[in-house]
């Protein structure tokens, strides 16, 4: 076995050894009953959670085999309950260490690659005797890496549901309770009556909504007689001091990892958060959610076919002039719009700013009843 001394990058113990089995693989054939089976990528939170229905129809499909994903660190204590049967490994590229331990695993039959198709070299390295990927990733030599391409759907269709065709075609599963068990939490105080979680962060500052806004939908629910729980990230405590500076409502910014988040939104009434990671934690917890969409589309991140029971409002600006990019992971998508420009090209996110707290509260008021 190859092994790189602990300083290099994860790429350069995989890379080698990827290319080395790739050629040495002979003639190559797609499993009919694989036994092992492999997920290879380093997804955000989001992306990682829009996999569930890839897993469930692997599961399904193949009720005996071994399935295994890759995470990042971080996620790890989510899927401790084992959803679907896969057992998850840490992997981050750059951390040479988590890509050694991987190298030390026996061989797949199979292998799906969600995402940057540049991580069929982390499949390949892996002794992944047939490996299948999204079709017209960017830049082309990255499509070679693969021995299938699934074309893209050529009409709108979640992320979630397009991840799930590497899995194999269509079919009408939907997400049901006991799916995925909730993850032991440390205890930590619970609010004492009926509440909403309020998640205001998210990873770029063009999904921010305006503070003032935040605390009118917050005295809003108030209003109705519910608890509010201010959620942040680890970091971003101080949204919620902009936001709620005289601290009339309760905050857990910076405070929860991610398996206690869950819990609080398992308890909650309703959640109110911009597009991001949280969005699909509620799906698993179900949770019902209104989310405001700026930048992002609805089309791509809602919960499309597998999750299409969920409780949900989407909040968004229907055909915004400037949500007008048309890629997914670098692929170009003929009907995707989305806008994925940066904090430097985009001071003031007027996709979120136009997104008001009327409409916002009565979507509130429709999911609650």
């Amino acid at each position: 076995m190859l092994r790189m001394p602990s300083r290099l990058p994860s790429r350069l113990a995989v890379v080698p050894r990827g290319v080395l089995k790739r050629l040495l693989s002979g003639k190559r054939h797609k499993p009919v009953r694989p036994r092992r089976i492999l997920v290879a990528h380093q997804l955000l939170l989001g992306d990682t959670l829009m996999l569930t229905p890839m897993l469930a129809r692997l599961r399904r499909r193949h009720p005996e085999a071994e399935i295994v994903m890759t995470v990042s660190p971080g996620k790890l204590p989510l899927y401790a309950p084992r959803p679907y049967g896969v057992l998850t490994l840490a992997y981050d590229s750059r951390d040479p260490g988590s890509a050694r331990r991987l190298l030390e695993l026996d061989p797949f039959d199979l292998a799906l690659v969600p995402g940057d198709s540049r991580h069929a070299m982390l499949a390949h390295a892996l002794g992944s005797r047939w490996v299948i990927a999204l079709a017209d990733d960017r830049p082309g030599w990255k499509n070679r890496l693969a021995d299938e391409l699934v074309p893209v759907p050529p009409r709108p269709t979640a992320l979630s549901d397009m991840f799930a065709l590497l899995a194999g075609e269509e079919d009408d599963a939907v997400y049901q309770a006991g799916d995925w068990p909730r993850p032991e939490s440390a205890p930590f105080e619970l609010p004492q009556r009926d509440y909403v979680v309020l998640q205001v962060d998210a990873g770029s500052p063009l999904r921010f909504w305006q503070a003032d806004k935040w605390l009118k939908v917050a005295d809003a629910l108030k209003g109705m007689g519910l608890e509010i729980a201010w959620c942040a990230g680890p970091g971003e405590e101080r949204m919620i001091e902009a936001i709620d500076p005289e601290r009339r409502h309760r905050s857990y910014a910076g405070m929860l990892d991610l398996p206690q988040l869950w819990r609080l939104l398992e308890r909650a009434r309703l959640l109110v958060c911009v597009d991001s990671g949280v969005s699909h934690l509620a799906k698993l917890a179900r949770t019902p959610s209104v989310v405001l969409y700026g930048p992002g589309t609805p089309v791509l991140f809602g919960p499309g076919r597998f999750w299409r029971n969920h409780p949900y409002r989407a909040m968004t600006v229907a055909d915004f002039p400037c949500r007008d990019q048309q890629t997914v992971f670098k692929r170009k998508v003929s009907w995707v719009r989305r806008c994925q420009r940066t904090a430097r090209e985009c001071p003031a996110p007027a996709c979120m700013h136009a997104i008001e707290t009327d409409s916002v509260v009565a979507s509130c008021r429709d999911l609650l009843g």
